[in-house]
């Protein structure tokens, strides 16, 4: 498998990596940290942020036998049989060690997913591949969605289970003079991890236990003024918030309004992500200036 995926690499953003399972440990109830290694991990770029990565899960039958590697990788995963089309499960990168050859990602340990059942029982010394930032490609890799305006200093950061990986890298690189909020719903407080952020930063955790998901994070959020908007609200952001697009389920500004005005970086269920963007619009946050992303739907695999 290392040989045909080094042959299929050429330089390109992203790369397919051999990997084997290295370590596997519990953090907490919720969190399990998957230490991957292999040679090819030497030239496995070390972006930061919410670097977005993907886990292809191995088949029962053959393994990662007949995922592709080349540069078409997709299309031809696409055209593959069902029966040998590998399923495919995107993370957050906690930690680069390449000059060990190692990659540590944190995943969510919620029974009967595909990739943390397999991963959490029994699969240290198992070989998959990763779908990675080549660290020979000299541009940019892609993949990142915090995306801040230059200058800005002002944060509000929110996120369920699923964003804890992306949202422990952020803080961990905010400047020193940030200030703001995160906010985080887990499953239960024995899921609390502790962060690195700036002093002027606070962290709120909340244990769902068994509230619907993501309402004590709206709550929260709702009661938040730490880095609330100090401008009104543009009329088509009003607009916008009162009546959402029920399709869109990710935008990330690519523009942003003048500097020094806060950013908000909010990512989980779609159907939460929505509506925390929806309040935010309406309490006169700048629709360029709030990042959303559904990571998952309830109801819906994969």
């Amino acid at each position: 498998m290392s040989t045909a995926v080094q042959a299929a690499t050429e330089v390109q953003p992203y790369r397919a990596f051999a990997v084997r399972v290295h370590r596997v440990r519990a953090l907490s109830p919720c969190f399990v940290r998957i230490t991957f290694a292999g040679p090819e991990l030497g030239e496995f770029a070390d972006i930061g942020a919410d670097q977005r990565i993907k886990l292809v899960v191995p088949l029962p039958d053959c393994g990662v036998e007949h995922f592709p590697t080349g540069p078409e990788w997709y299309d031809e995963w696409r055209r593959l049989p069902e029966t040998r089309r590998n399923p495919l499960r995107t993370y957050t990168v906690a930690a680069v060690r390449a000059e060990h050859g190692e990659v540590d990602v944190d995943i969510v340990a919620h029974p009967g997913g595909l990739a943390a059942d397999w991963l959490c029982s029994g699969s240290v010394g198992a070989t998959t591949v990763l779908l990675g930032p080549n660290a020979r490609f000299p541009g940019e890799h892609g993949g990142v969605e915090w995306r801040p305006p230059t200058g800005t200093n002002r944060f509000l950061i929110v996120g369920d289970e699923t964003a804890v990986p992306a949202v422990a890298n952020i803080g961990a690189m905010l400047p020193p003079e940030a200030r703001g909020q995160v906010i985080l719903e887990v499953p239960q407080p024995a899921d609390f991890l502790s962060l690195t952020v700036p002093p002027g930063i606070s962290v709120t955790w909340l244990a769902r236990h068994d509230a619907p998901q993501g309402r004590r994070m709206l709550i929260a959020v709702a009661e938040a003024t730490t880095v609330l908007e100090d401008q009104p609200a543009k009329t088509e952001d009003v607009e916008s918030a009162v009546e959402p697009d029920e399709e869109v389920l990710w935008e990330v500004p690519t523009e942003a309004a003048a500097v020094g005005g806060p950013y908000a970086w909010i990512a989980g269920e779609a159907g939460t992500v929505r509506e925390l963007r929806r309040l935010l619009l309406s309490r006169g946050w700048s629709r360029d200036r709030v990042a959303f992303m559904g990571y998952w739907r309830e109801g819906h695999a994969g």
